[in-house]
């Protein structure tokens, strides 16, 4: 799919997801349909997803950690998708610099830190060392709700 000038403009308005069809085609002096079968082609091509985010810093009980991953083998993007799977995973890159693989992990009370390593990331097999790293403030993060 080829993101070009339009495609950017619908996905800037796409910040509020709840911004009505009719209002982009208006502000972009496009059809609604247009708008429709665009964001459509978006969504059906996993380019743009639209779904309800979360601010954990007003949900009780729950926070945000980053959790670094040295792997033993060289295979990371099948590591960073198995990862991908595990509760709690909002999102996973391979990174470079100290580690391989960095998570960002959405956690609570009845799910913290402790049951993510012991239940989810001793999954994962090739796990050569990690370090985690809790939000205990977020500004503008909002993730979607993984638990």
């Amino acid at each position: 799919m080829r993101i070009d000038e339009i495609n950017m403009k619908i996905i800037q308005h796409m910040k509020n997801g709840r911004k009505p069809v009719s209002e982009i085609a208006d502000d972009l002096s496009i059809t609604e349909n247009t708008i429709r079968n665009r964001i459509k082609k978006m969504t059906d091509q996993s380019f743009l997803a639209i779904k309800g985010v979360v601010d954990t810093d007003k949900l009780p009980n729950h926070f945000l950690a980053a959790v670094g991953v040295r792997m033993k083998t060289p295979k990371l993007v099948d590591k960073a998708k198995e990862f991908s799977k595990l509760r709690g995973v909002v999102s996973v890159g391979v990174v470079t610099g100290h580690f391989d693989i960095l998570l960002l992990v959405l956690l609570n009370n009845e799910f913290g830190l402790f049951q993510f390593f012991t239940e989810e990331v001793s999954k994962i097999e090739g796990v050569a060392s990690s370090d985690s790293f809790i939000m205990y403030k977020s500004i503008n993060w909002m993730v979607p709700y993984v638990l």
